[in-house]
């Protein structure tokens, strides 16, 4: 089964389109208060709630227990963005259930009792909405959520409640990101309530120049509300950095492919490769891709899926052992040069 990083789709600005939704159960403490005994009666009423579903989505699941994984297992999942960082680090009973394609997650005690997660490849923020809803729908089918009639979904953090709708695009930001533009974005469209974080979300850094685009605003607003302002927010950041990369390549289009070249070569010929330098030049690679460059070097996966597979854990679980730091700078150049034709 194909993963959604694998899909063409990824090729472009908008990397990826993500919909996550915050819910409780009723009948259980919030996750501060919540016994570790609790926890996992819990997470067998959610568990059980897909996985004994006589839809379609119980035949895709997996359950997966968190806790139970080794620290390149859990951070692997992390970097899929499997699971979140908080989930990673949970020390009360908590687990996963992942659709076999990965593009739907259902965390479980991460900082909520459930964070359904769904990620669709490129543009496609409504698809991700729909994913979620119907898991959403599922679940509600067995269990009783945490509502107020005056708040909506009652959650851990007080951002969360109402929707507790988190709508997200991935993106692919060189040319804001190198002119700096990067943070007169960041103060506009936060009057809008939308903010920018991460490649790994709140917390996280850029890495290869990507970035998580995603609503502050839960309370107030209808999901429907929400992603069409997420939206027109996107098209704006898009269109920017769209006039910024034809500005660069109609000025300087050598450049621009010497600097495409420079960067593959660099990827295909290195012994040695440390992960902050190879993201950056597959994010070179990445944006001679978008500005549509007539001669691309080509990658036997999509370069996301590339920038996935060379990060620490995932690299360590493929090659099926702990590695130095030196040697896992070996392994990716090594990886990187045989993806590469």
């Amino acid at each position: 089964m194909s993963k959604w990083y694998e899909s063409d789709k990824c090729r472009g600005i908008i990397i990826s389109s993500r919909v996550r939704l915050a819910r409780n159960l009723k009948k259980y403490n919030f996750h501060n208060k919540l016994t570790d005994d609790d926890a996992q009666k819990m997470i067998n009423d959610v568990k059980n709630s897909i996985l004994d579903s006589r839809t379609v989505f119980g035949e895709q699941f997996r359950y997966v227990p968190v806790n139970t994984l080794s620290g390149n297992e859990k951070f692997a999942m992390v970097e899929r963005h499997v699971i979140s960082p908080e989930l990673m680090k949970s020390t009360k009973p908590c687990g996963v259930l992942v659709k076999d394609d990965e593009s739907i997650s259902i965390m479980l005690n991460e900082e909520d009792h459930i964070r359904i997660q769904a990620i669709s490849a490129g543009d496609n923020i409504d698809e991700a909405f729909d994913l979620a809803d119907k898991i959403d729908n599922l679940i509600e089918e067995s269990v009783e959520y945490a509502f107020s009639e005056k708040y909506g979904y009652l959650t851990s953090c007080p951002t969360n409640v109402g929707t507790g709708l988190r709508a997200s695009y991935m993106m692919h930001l060189p040319e804001l990101e190198r002119t700096g533009q990067i943070r007169n974005v960041i103060q506009t469209i936060s009057k809008f309530g939308i903010t920018v974080r991460g490649i790994y979300g709140e917390g996280s850094d850029a890495m290869g120049s990507v970035y998580q685009v995603s609503n502050q605003v839960t309370l107030g607003q209808s999901e429907r509300e929400i992603i069409d302002n997420l939206k027109k927010v996107a098209a704006i950041i898009v269109q920017r950095e769209q006039e910024l990369q034809k500005r660069v390549y109609e000025a300087s289009k050598e450049d621009v492919e010497d600097k495409l070249w420079r960067s593959y070569g660099l990827l295909k010929h290195a012994r040695k490769m440390q992960g902050k330098e190879a993201m950056q030049l597959i994010s070179n690679l990445m944006e001679g891709e978008s500005m549509g460059a007539a001669e691309m070097p080509k990658c036997s996966q999509s370069l996301i899926q590339l920038m996935i597979n060379i990060q620490p854990a995932s690299m360590q679980i493929n090659a099926g052992r702990d590695m130095t730091p030196d040697e896992r700078d070996k392994y990716r150049a090594e990886y990187i040069r045989k993806m590469l034709e």
